[in-house]
């Protein structure tokens, strides 16, 4: 209730007068939290911590520049994200994506990326890439694949001739690619693999490849390796392989080998014994994670990083990522529906047309597509990695001023309007680090 006795010009000095003290707390915060810490050609800067849970904001440099974290990667696996030229992707606001080096090893070749200058020039990315380092393809293409200490036998899928990935070869792909962040060659199981023994020596071995791709990687200064995590579900085994890889002072660490199947209560479990052994001023990226639900709860027990292709795929089938969930744009009930995507949404597809770059995409146009033009899958993945990156670029302010508990649960009430219907391993998960989702 508005004070009679106060003036409309002294309301507007006090008004103000607490927007700029909210300001200045915001900034103390930040400048209480930031530490940073760098190597040959990383920089990576603390800039906000949630008080409540292990999320943190950050600034990683990289050779191609700033990336804010935390942050989604969409996955150009060949050099190319499915749907988008390199224009369109920037213009998403993407600053960090993915190519996949043993794809990129067969096809187009070694000799061809030596000639043109790298994988940045080949398809013309201008921002900062990161390369897989082909050891998932054990998993991806195991009918194809042959592990030994040496390294992996695969058969290509796309004329059946053999290939030999070592770590030295895996480096020597990568520092031809000339990505900004190179992963070691790891020896992946997917978690649910019943077999001890070998999810031990599938450790132990990533640790001796990791030294194997020290020694062969050529460029530190301008390229930095990531180790990765194994271990599968064991959680003695990971915080075992955290310690051996931290040892190794690399710019970065992944964890590695989850979304094999394994319960989203386990994976959890994972990711908060690995953050806790990690160290605080280097990223911390989970591999192969994508779902909105996946990422919100990550950031909260403290990663930074995120890739995935299910966002781009799932456009292909014609799905929507939305705040409320996963829509499916061949439902009969978008033909005559000629609002956006979603609305509030600031791609290309659903901003308002008044403003500039809008493309003025309505659900009809885009149902009226799905089924028989390519026009939809483009014009879905556009919208769809949008959503990813701004979902992140809201966790990381929310991070900022210290409102990320209050993100969390506006963005699963969003999901789950009834308010009681939240999937339990997050629910769990978010209770750990001070989130309840049941409140009130």
């Amino acid at each position: 209730m508005s004070d009679p006795t106060v003036d409309s010009g002294s309301l507007g000095l006090l008004v103000e007068g607490r927007q700029r003290i909210g300001m200045w707390a915001t900034a103390r915060r930040m400048a209480s939290t930031t530490k940073s810490a760098s190597s040959a050609a990383l920089t990576f800067e603390l800039v906000g911590k949630c008080s409540t849970t292990r999320a943190r904001a950050s600034i990683l440099t990289l050779p191609h520049g700033q990336v804010n974290l935390p942050i989604f990667m969409p996955v150009a696996t060949q050099a190319s994200l499915k749907g988008l030229t390199p224009e369109q992707l920037e213009a998403t606001g993407c600053r960090l994506c993915l190519n996949n080096t043993y794809h990129l090893g067969l096809k187009p070749g070694q000799e061809v990326l030596d000639a043109v200058g790298g994988a940045h020039k080949f398809q013309g990315w201008n921002h900062n890439l990161l390369t897989d380092s082909g050891g998932f393809q054990m998993v991806s293409l195991l009918k194809l694949a042959n592990v030994t200490e040496e390294g992996v036998r695969f058969l290509s899928p796309h004329d059946g001739s053999p290939m030999l990935l070592t770590p030295e070869h895996s480096m020597s792909l990568q520092n031809s690619i000339g990505s900004d962040i190179m992963m070691q060659l790891d020896d992946v199981l997917v978690t649910t693999h019943p077999d001890k023994a070998r999810m031990r020596e599938a450790m132990e071995r990533s640790v001796r490849w990791l030294d194997r791709c020290i020694a062969a990687h050529k460029y530190p200064e301008r390229q930095n390796l990531f180790c990765i995590i194994q271990g599968g579900l064991d959680l003695e085994m990971r915080r075992e392989c955290c310690r051996e890889m931290v040892a190794r002072d690399t710019p970065g660490i992944a964890i590695g080998g989850l979304s094999g199947g394994e319960a989203k209560d386990d994976f959890c479990k994972v990711v908060v014994t690995c953050t806790e052994q990690l160290p605080e001023l280097k990223p911390r990226y989970v591999m192969g994670i994508g779902y909105p639900e996946d990422l919100v709860v990550s950031v909260a027990l403290g990663a930074d990083m995120f890739d995935c292709v299910w966002p781009t795929r799932t456009a292909r089938f014609g799905n929507a990522i939305t705040k409320h969930g996963v829509l499916n744009m061949k439902r009969e009930i978008y033909a005559a529906d000629y609002g956006p995507i979603e609305e509030g949404c600031g791609c290309q597809c659903c901003r308002p047309v008044d403003q500039e770059g809008s493309l003025g995409i309505t659900r009809a146009f885009i149902h009226h597509n799905a089924a028989k033009e390519t026009v939809a899958a483009h014009l879905l993945t556009l919208h769809n990695v949008w959503y990813q990156l701004d979902l992140m670029k809201q966790a990381r302010e929310a991070i900022i001023a210290d409102q990320f508990p209050a993100f969390v649960k506006k963005f699963f009430d969003g999901l789950y309007p009834d308010g009681q219907s939240y999937p339990d391993w997050a629910v769990n998960a978010l209770r750990g680090v001070g989130i309840e989702l049941l409140d009130g």
